[in-house]
């Protein structure tokens, strides 16, 4: 027996950390000769400085996180690269219930639809603007964030300038539900469990979620120093495959309540199981006693979603550009494009036999149905993966994609 391969891992305490968890919980890590050494974290900023300088060797990631890591958009820059993807979906859109009171007075109703909830967000947005009120104040977990990106999509998609019409702010998702209580904020993105947790206390209302801005997109990864991985090669695919094996174990629906009550533990979590349960179910509460029901609304196996894709990175990178935090240049392209490694995930996994994608890279949004998919190994289905507004990104034509996105 070789000796087990020790790695330091860095997580947020939200639901998408289950795979990470799971792998060293219930040994699947150990299985393949790793000790797993989980490391709490309590903001994003922390996890990002903590992989820069080598407390951790890989983390628990915003999708968009490595990008900025290797782009030299944060603090400290460090080559950062993405493997392993932790699932899709997971993310909603949440408000105080003064600002869903208002929404609802617009024509908003609690069906998530996010073209009309965000007309009604628009309308209450611009009479309050007409009546010289302060604009509302939303919270994001991150600048390089999914959750920054897809809230401004969002918005801008239903006529409002993210820029101008409201303020946007940073607060770490597990603060996100108390800063709603307090009033210091109006609204939020958030994963789960944070956005249940605010509807299950009666002060917060979902009235939008990812999976419906954009079916089956990418959420958290595995961020990994390109250094360590690079000096580690079989330890990381070891890695892999172990979170494999974990997200396949998430994904499946006999295990929810033992999944359930492992996230409750302080150590990850801190709440209760009945919170957790929106998520791995898709059954959620909105508030005010209105549920829905939202099809893939969290994936962490299915859909190929641990596959890093090349066009999920590159979409990213519109958005960075989109909002002015990066210039468009084809330096800054080929470093986003080479943070996301499918070729790694695919070497790991090519043993096992597994379903592995053909293509590193796909047309986002072009997928109404589930489809099958030309794979190695067992058979792929993908998609839907439609973004609410019908708009289509494909990764061969950046530049014409990156033109024709508006402010608002």
């Amino acid at each position: 027996m070789s000796m087990a391969h020790e790695i330091t891992a860095g997580f947020m305490p939200l639901f998408d950390s289950a795979v990470l968890v799971v792998a060293a919980e219930m040994g699947f890590a150990a299985r393949e000769g790793i000790e797993l050494k989980l490391q709490r974290e309590t903001s994003w900023a922390n996890i990002r400085d903590r992989i820069a300088i080598g407390h951790f060797d890989i983390a628990h990631m915003l999708g968009p996180m490595p990008l900025a890591c290797s782009l030299g958009l944060t603090p400290l820059a460090s080559e950062t690269i993405v493997p392993f993807s932790l699932g899709l979906g997971g993310n909603c859109v949440t408000v105080s219930n003064a600002v869903w009171e208002g929404m609802a007075a617009r024509g908003a109703v609690p069906d998530l639809d996010p073209a009309r909830a965000g007309a009604a967000l628009g309308a209450l947005i611009r009479e309050r603007a007409g009546a010289d009120r302060e604009p509302l104040r939303f919270a994001v977990v991150h600048p390089h964030s999914g959750h920054n990106y897809e809230l401004r999509y969002w918005l801008a998609a239903c006529g409002i300038d993210p820029d101008r019409d409201i303020e946007i702010v940073i607060v770490p998702p597990p603060f996100m539900a108390d800063a709603l209580v307090a009033g210091r904020i109006d609204g939020y993105c958030v994963g789960e469990p944070w956005n249940s947790a605010a509807v299950a206390s009666g002060t917060g209302h979902i009235v939008t979620v990812k999976a419906l801005l954009w079916r089956n997109s990418p959420e958290k990864v595995i961020g990994a120093r390109r250094a360590w991985a690079e000096e580690n090669p079989e330890a990381l695919a070891a890695l892999l495959r172990a979170l494999h094996h974990s997200a396949r174990w998430c994904q499946d629906p006999a295990n929810r309540g033992e999944l359930a009550a492992l996230m409750a533990r302080p150590a990850f979590l801190g709440q209760p199981e009945t919170i957790q349960m929106p998520v791995l179910t898709g059954q959620l509460q909105l508030g005010g006693g209105a549920e829905r029901r939202v099809e893939d609304f969290f994936l962490p196996f299915d859909k190929a979603a641990n596959f890093p894709w090349k066009s999920h990175a590159l979409w990213f990178y519109t958005q960075m550009v989109r909002w002015g935090q990066l210039p468009h240049t084809p330096q800054n392209l080929a470093i986003a494009r080479d943070c996301y490694r499918p070729d790694l995930y695919r070497s790991a996994l090519k043993p096992l036999g597994v379903a592995l994608p053909g293509a590193n890279a796909k047309v986002e949004g072009a997928l109404k149905v589930a489809t099958p998919v030309g794979s190695a190994g067992a058979s792929l289905v993908l998609g839907p993966d439609g973004f609410f507004d019908g708009q289509i990104f494909d990764p061969d034509r950046i530049d014409a994609y990156i033109a024709g996105q508006k402010r608002a």
